[in-house]
């Protein structure tokens, strides 16, 4: 499939519709028009279907924002399985990409050839096999498939060793590590944005420094650990799992949660959330990031 846009368009190839569940529509409708198209009328959902074909789509001119949005997602709103999608096609852009590429992307790979704004969803910049464009790929499916990451794949001054993914390069990327279901490790040496660690079943993420909204969302399992700060909506929605904060959050903590728990500096969560005493493991768990002795007392823990 071939789309010619004559200005940036947001959405394109956006499995989620811009979150449908949420606008039913409102915002947008997967049958409306691609504006700014010359030569054809291909809608929202023509692209994504051609993509969960396995075909290519190849853009010429530059895109929006939230280009392959959740890409390679079988989505349960679609009565999907929320698993991968094993043989999704590629995107290929001949301009520029606006900001949120990929996020909570999956499977498949997004080529670009001009520039792509920041900050990304959750992928990452590999080497690439087509001349000219930059690729990128999901980083979940790294982790899910590290036996397929060949040797000098990983550009750096990023680097995959041992099951860790060590994420050095300073980009700023939110939803990092959505829907992980493998216990490897992310490793991010500065800050992330919004949703970090959503809909993650297994997997730990450490973060240096500190994160945007929505930080652990949907937690399904396994462990996010942010050394910073963290804003508004820490683990909104939790339903298993760890998220320990070392440094200060903003409100709403634990808003909607159903199970998992919460570690950090004291605060008023939101109800049915409620503060409980630390116990061994979690007195471990600060230990082992520098809290000891007088300082435990500035931490709480908080479940339903």
């Amino acid at each position: 499939m071939e789309l010619k846009l004559s200005s940036p368009q947001d959405c394109v190839g956006d499995f989620t519709y811009n979150f449908i569940w949420q606008h039913r529509g409102a915002k947008l409708n997967p049958r409306d028009i691609i504006p700014s198209q010359l030569g054809a009328r291909f809608s929202y959902e023509d692209v994504v279907e051609a993509l969960k074909r396995g075909e290519d789509v190849h853009i010429k001119g530059d895109v929006g924002k939230r280009l392959g949005s959740s890409l390679g997602v079988d989505l349960v709103f679609f009565c999907g399985s929320g698993k991968e999608l094993p043989e999704v096609g590629s995107i290929i852009v001949d301009g520029n990409a606006g900001s949120y590429l990929g996020m909570s992307m999956l499977s498949g790979a997004i080529y670009v050839k001009g520039e792509v704004e920041e900050p990304v969803g959750n992928v990452i910049q590999i080497k690439t096999d087509l001349n000219s464009y930059k690729k990128f790929v999901s980083i979940t499916w790294l982790l899910h498939h590290t036996e397929e990451i060949e040797r000098g794949s990983i550009l750096e001054p990023n680097e995959f060793r041992e099951g860790e993914l060590l994420l050095r390069d300073g980009i700023l990327r939110s939803t990092l590590a959505a829907r992980c279901r493998k216990a490897r490790k992310v490793h991010v040496k500065g800050d992330v944005g919004i949703s970090v660690g959503i809909l993650m079943r297994k997997g730990f993420v450490l973060v240096d420094g500190s994160a945007g909204m929505n930080a652990a969302a949907l937690l399904n399992g396994g462990k996010v650990v942010i050394l910073g700060d963290a804003s508004e909506f820490l683990g909104v929605e939790m339903r298993k799992g760890l998220v320990f904060v070392k440094g200060n959050c903003k409100g709403f903590v634990g808003a909607k949660i159903t199970g998992g728990r919460i570690i950090c500096r004291r605060t008023k969560p939101v109800p049915p959330v409620k503060e409980k005493a630390l116990e061994k493991e979690d007195l471990t768990l600060l230990a082992e990031f520098g809290i000891s002795g007088m300082i435990t007392l500035n931490y709480g823990r908080y479940e339903v």
